[in-house]
């Protein structure tokens, strides 16, 4: 498994991440639909990671199912591996 410091700058990462945030009754990130707010939730995800901050221990990573961007502490971030990304 890799760790957030031994990501190398040139290649691509995704991982599994957990992060807190206002959540549609479905248990998504809102949208631009008119789905109602629940609340703060839990919102667990799959993405790629675009960029490390190793000063804070952030990643920003993109969502896979909502395409959002996520900035998510490392902590919070399980199952760090390379990203084979296909067009």
């Amino acid at each position: 498994m890799i760790k957030p410091e031994d990501i190398k700058a040139g290649q691509s990462y995704a991982c599994y991440f957990k992060a807190e945030m206002m959540l549609d009754i479905h248990g998504r990130p809102p949208g631009l639909s008119d789905t109602p707010l629940k609340g703060p939730g839990w919102y667990e995800g799959f993405g790629l990671i675009q960029t490390r901050d190793s000063e804070k221990k952030l990643f920003e990573i993109i969502d896979q199912e909502s395409n959002r961007k996520m900035i998510v502490p490392w902590d919070q971030c399980r199952d760090i591996d390379l990203a084979e990304i296909k067009e």
